[in-house]
């Protein structure tokens, strides 16, 4: 069962296209056409669908501790595709093999993340990846973006795009998640002037530096039109890597249970 609460074209089409890929069978759930339109509970919800038999359900949410709430109280399967703004580790995943695809290992590589780090789920699962796996990471952007001090790892730190870019294995530029906040006050046109992958910036990577995003992304607000399709981009390439992990994560565990 694919239960998304928030709006998704990358994940859940992956999802769905890992699954049948496997041959299994997949429920969308529509959520404005069910009964939490009707003030059902999301536990109800996932109860209700546990019931009908289904071996798997795919959430995705905005609250921040979805799965703690429900972990303990639900028998199936649980796949994160998403919660809130502090975990996405699916994601997570595909971009640690799209880095690994790239430059065969992981060990040592230095990341800079820039945009929205303080509201992103990817972030938050880069940022847990890249202690697990020794990488680097500099984190760029509004100094109203950033995360907390106590929530930033040992291996990470604050950094301006300008000063690292011509450093860095990868790029992983971010959207602004005006969802999740008031807005920032600042134009689309200054924001790509001082935070974006402009065409001017891009030239200064590494001629073997990569450029990923996580999607969707906004052209020309924190990425250039010309950078996205680049040959240093791997934002498309993230995307094909996405159904071969979250294949491999519905074979691991359907296959557990099956044992």
């Amino acid at each position: 069962m694919s239960l998304f609460l928030e709006p998704s074209t990358r994940t859940t089409c992956s999802f769905e296209m890992a699954s049948k890929l496997l041959g299994m069978d997949v429920i969308n759930f529509a959520a404005e056409n069910s009964s939490l339109k009707k003030g059902e509970s999301i536990y109800d919800t996932v109860k209700t669908i546990e019931a009908l038999g289904v071996d798997t359900i795919i959430l995705r949410h905005s609250d921040d501790q979805i799965f703690e709430q429900l972990v303990s109280k639900v028998n199936c399967s649980m796949i994160n595709a998403g919660a809130g703004k502090n975990e996405h580790p699916t994601q997570g995943l595909l971009d640690l093999f799209t880095l690994f695809q790239e430059f065969k290992k992981l060990n040592n590589l230095k990341i800079a993340i820039c945009g929205d780090i303080k509201h992103s789920r990817v972030a938050g699962s880069m940022l847990i990846a890249a202690e697990k796996f020794g990488m680097k990471i500099y984190l760029c952007g509004p100094e109203d973006l950033m995360p907390e001090k106590n929530k930033i790892t040992e291996n990470a730190k604050l950094a301006n795009l300008d000063e690292v870019i011509s450093e860095v294995d990868a790029v992983m530029m971010l959207r602004i998640q005006n969802e999740r906040h008031e807005s920032l006050g600042i134009t689309p046109e200054s924001y790509f002037k001082t935070f974006g992958l402009t065409e001017e910036r891009a030239s200064k990577m590494r001629p073997e530096a990569i450029i990923m995003h996580p999607g969707p992304f906004n052209r020309n607000i924190e990425i250039a039109d010309a950078v996205i399709e680049s040959k240093q981009s791997r934002i498309f390439a993230q995307v094909t890597n996405g159904v071969f992990m979250r294949m491999s994560i519905l074979d691991w565990l359907l296959g557990e249970e099956e044992k």
